[in-house]
């Protein structure tokens, strides 16, 4: 069993089949060294977003739960990778997060949201994942999803 599968099993995290895309774009682009992926959103093992994470982070969706969602949406960017690459162990490093909060209009707390997903790629990845990050509030997300993530990785 290569080390992050290893890592994973240790946490309890079974990586589910990669979402297909939804719209005229690819799940994933390597370029280079580069490893873009798409936009995720917190779907479950079933392809479904559970209640408890749709709507608007700060309103229907409480920090805690919006939390569970972006962590939902780093598993969903990892089976991606994993798609893309056949093996984790061939991630170098996690370069960049991208964060999107369906967030109530008065709600500020949206990095606290988004620390679920790169909490996630530091509990998996070590120091190699940490990465840079933006994270912003929108006013709405595809299937009235919490969070949205999207991810660009280095590998070999």
């Amino acid at each position: 069993m290569s080390r992050i599968a290893s890592k994973l099993a240790e946490l309890g995290i079974v990586l589910p089949t990669p979402a297909a895309p939804v719209a005229n774009y690819v799940p994933y682009v390597q370029s280079g060294r580069l490893l873009i992926i798409s936009g995720q959103l917190c779907l479950g093992p079933d392809g479904r977003i559970a209640d408890s994470y749709k709507g608007k982070v700060g309103a229907e969706v409480s920090l805690e739960a919006g939390q569970a969602a972006a962590r939902l949406c780093g598993i969903n960017l990892l089976a991606q990778v994993h798609a893309a690459l056949g093996d984790l162990d061939r991630v170098r490093r996690v370069v960049r997060l991208g964060g999107f909060i369906n967030s109530a209009p008065d709600f500020g707390a949206v990095p606290g949201v988004m620390n679920g997903a790169s909490d996630l790629m530091v509990e998996i990845f070590g120091d190699l994942g940490r990465h840079a990050r933006s994270t912003v509030g929108v006013a709405q997300l595809p299937l009235d999803a919490a969070v949205e993530v999207e991810g660009m990785f280095e590998v070999a």
